[in-house]
């Protein structure tokens, strides 16, 4: 991975840089989270809020609350419908969908988390750690 690292949805329309390394990376399967990313779960990569700046437009951005009941904010392309960026009221950090990403090759999820709600027919990798909720 090369700092800084870029990203963006799939019609371009939506760009971004981040300067800092991330802080962490996992596999999230809330069911919001399979319901954004249209699978079983989606993985993301939190970096510090103040290292990310748009390039290029903006996302739309969609509120809910997330099975921790706290309020999940997910931006995406309103051309493409590419999911792009996150925040959870839990974390005070930026997360990026790992699927945005020019080059994903270097994601390495630690963790598992809301393992309590993922699908039986997702083979999470034994090796990363796993909570059956939230890890805070």
């Amino acid at each position: 991975m090369e700092i800084p690292f870029v990203g963006g949805c799939a019609c371009g329309a939506v760009r971004y840089e981040c300067t800092a390394e991330p802080l962490m990376a996992l596999n999230c399967h809330c069911r919001d989270c399979q319901r954004a990313s249209g699978t079983a779960y989606a993985s993301g990569i939190f970096v510090p809020a103040s290292a990310f700046t748009f390039t290029k437009g903006t996302p739309k951005y969609h509120v809910s609350t997330a099975d921790s009941g706290n309020s999940a904010s997910r931006g995406f392309c309103a051309e493409c419908g590419s999911p792009v960026v996150a925040t959870q009221a839990a974390y005070p950090m930026l997360i990026i969908y790992a699927s945005s990403l020019d080059d994903p090759s270097w994601h390495r999820p630690a963790m598992d988390i809301f393992t309590s709600s993922a699908q039986p027919w997702d083979h999470m990798d034994p090796a990363l750690l796993k909570y059956p909720k939230g890890f805070v």
